[in-house]
C-alpha cells in the first residue's frame, strides 16, 4: 500500500514537472524572465543561481614603427631616414563567461541582488511536481522587456501553450518506449513488423443487468477458457458461448496476477440476438517494434488517443448540457491513487501506459478554455486580440479566482465520492502506515 502512496506521487510529479518545464523552456526562449523553477511545491528547502562572470584571457604584444628625417643630409645631397621601433604591451578586451553556483538556503525572500543574478533552481518541501514564475505573469512589469507582459500576443499565448505541448511530448515519449519494450494493445490494424505475445481475450465491456455483472466480472479481466477449453481467439469463445445459452459455464478469469473459476450461464441477448453473459471482449496482446518503427507508432498512437479522449470529454459536456447526466465516471485525486495502486499491481509497462494517459488528459484538461487554467488565459489573449486592448486586469483576475475555487469545489466533491468508493481500500493503506 505504502508503494502505492509513492508510486502516486513520483507519476503525479512527473506530469506537472513536465508541464511546468514547457512553460520555462518557451518562456527564457523567447527572453522572458523567469524568477524561479522548483521541484516540488513551497516552501523551499534550497535553490540554486548560475552566476555568469567575465574574466580577462590573455594579452597581445604589438610592434609600432616610425620613420623620421634626419636634419643633416649626406654630402651628396640625399636624405636619410631613420626607423624607430616602438614595442607596445595591449591588453586584448575578450572575455569568456564563467559559471559559479550562489546557494540559497531555506525560503527567505531574495535580495535586491539576487534577484538580478537569474533564475532560481529550487527544491522544496511538497513532492508534486514543480512550478514556474514567470516575470510579469499577472500583468505587472509591462514596462521591462524580459516582462511576460510586455510580449507580443502570440509569445504570450505559445508560453501559456507550452505545457500542455510538453505533456504531449511526454505521453509520446513513454508510448514510444513502451512499444519498444512490449506495450498492452488490443490486436487490430497492427502496425508493420509487429511483434506479439501473451495474446489473450480481455473484457473490455460490461452490460448492466447481466450475467457477467452479477458474477463480478470486472472490464480487464482475461478470459483464459471455458469448461477446460482454452481460448486466445474472440471468434471461436462468442461461437462456443452462442451455442450453450442456459448452459452453466465454468469461467477460468485472471485477473492482475490471480485467476479465478466463475459459474455463469449465458443467456440470449437483446444486443445480439445470440447466447452470451453481456460482455464485450477483444483480442489482445503485449505488442512491440522494432525501435525506428515504435518511434512512429508512439507519435501515432498518442494523436490517436487524443481525439479519442477529445470525443469523450465532448460527449461528456454534450451529456451534462441537454441534462443526461454523467456519462462516464470521474476520479479525483483519491480515484487516480486508487488506480495508480492497481496499475501498479499489473506491471510496469502497464504503468507507463496509464501515465501516458493521464500525461494527454492533464493536456486536454489544462487546455479547456475554463477560467484559472491555461486555456481560459489563452482564451483571454484571444479576446484581447479581436478586442484591440487587453482585459482590465482587476476583472481578469477575479474570473480566474472564481474559476480556481469552482475547480478547487469540484475537486473537493469528486474526492469524497472516491472516498465512499475506495473506502475499503484506503482503510487497508490508514491501517497498513499507522
Amino acid at each position: 500500500m505504502l508503494l502505492t502512496i509513492i508510486v502516486f506521487f513520483l507519476v503525479l510529479s512527473l506530469l506537472v514537472f513536465a508541464h511546468e518545464l514547457g512553460h520555462f523552456f518557451v518562456a527564457r526562449k523567447f527572453g522572458v524572465k523567469a524568477e524561479e523553477f522548483g521541484f516540488g511545491f513551497p516552501p523551499r528547502i534550497f535553490g540554486l543561481q548560475i552566476l555568469k562572470r567575465a574574466r580577462l584571457i590573455g594579452t597581445s604584444q604589438t610592434e609600432e614603427i616610425t620613420a623620421e628625417v634626419i636634419d643633416q643630409p649626406l654630402a651628396d645631397g640625399s636624405e636619410v631616414i631613420q626607423e624607430k621601433i616602438t614595442d607596445k604591451i595591449k591588453e586584448i578586451d575578450l572575455v569568456a563567461p564563467t559559471k559559479k553556483w550562489h546557494f540559497i538556503r531555506g525560503g527567505r525572500d531574495l535580495t535586491p541582488e539576487e534577484k538580478n543574478f537569474g533564475t532560481v533552481y529550487s527544491i522544496n518541501w511538497l513532492p508534486l511536481g514543480g512550478f514556474v514564475k514567470i516575470k510579469g505573469e499577472n500583468g505587472e512589469h509591462e514596462e521591462d522587456k524580459d516582462s511576460f507582459a510586455a510580449q507580443p500576443i502570440w509569445q504570450r499565448s505559445a508560453i501559456l501553450s507550452a505545457g500542455v505541448s510538453l505533456n504531449i511530448i511526454l505521453a509520446m515519449i513513454l508510448i514510444t518506449i513502451g512499444f519498444m519494450i512490449g506495450l498492452p494493445q488490443v490486436l487490430d490494424n497492427l502496425g508493420h513488423n509487429a511483434e506479439v505475445s501473451h495474446r489473450q481475450v480481455q473484457i473490455v465491456q460490461i452490460f448492466d443487468a447481466s450475467p457477467a455483472a452479477g458474477a463480478g466480472l470486472a472490464v480487464g479481466d482475461a478470459i483464459v477458457g471455458i469448461n477446460n477449453q482454452n481460448f486466445v481467439n474472440y471468434n471461436e469463445l462468442q461461437k462456443y458461448v452462442a451455442d450453450r445459452a442456459g448452459e452453466k459455464l465454468n469461467y477460468r478469469i485472471k485477473r492482475g496476477q490471480e485467476e479465478f473459476v466463475s459459474q455463469i450461464t449465458p443467456e440470449i441477448r437483446p444486443e445480439s440476438g445470440k447466447g452470451g453473459i453481456g460482455i464485450g471482449i477483444a483480442e489482445t496482446g503485449i505488442v512491440k517494434y522494432p525501435w525506428y518503427i515504435a518511434i512512429w507508432q508512439g507519435i501515432k498512437t498518442t494523436f490517436v488517443l487524443l481525439w479519442v479522449i477529445i470525443v469523450a470529454f465532448y460527449q461528456l459536456f454534450k451529456g451534462l448540457i441537454i441534462g443526461q447526466g454523467l456519462s462516464v465516471e470521474l476520479a479525483g485525486p483519491v480515484g487516480i491513487a486508487a488506480l495508480t495502486g492497481e496499475v501498479t499491481r499489473m506491471g510496469f509497462i502497464y504503468l507507463l501506459q496509464f501515465t501516458a494517459l493521464l500525461s494527454i488528459n492533464l493536456a486536454i484538461i489544462n487546455f479547456l478554455p475554463f477560467p484559472a487554467l491555461d486555456g481560459g488565459r489563452v482564451l483571454f489573449l484571444i479576446i484581447e486580440k479581436f478586442k484591440g486592448s487587453p482585459v482590465k486586469r482587476e476583472l481578469e483576475n477575479i474570473i480566474h479566482n472564481i474559476g480556481f475555487a469552482l475547480l478547487m469545489l469540484l475537486v473537493l466533491v469528486v474526492t469524497f465520492r472516491d472516498i465512499s468508493r475506495f473506502s475499503g481500500v484506503f482503510k487497508g493503506i490508514w491501517e497498513k502506515i499507522f
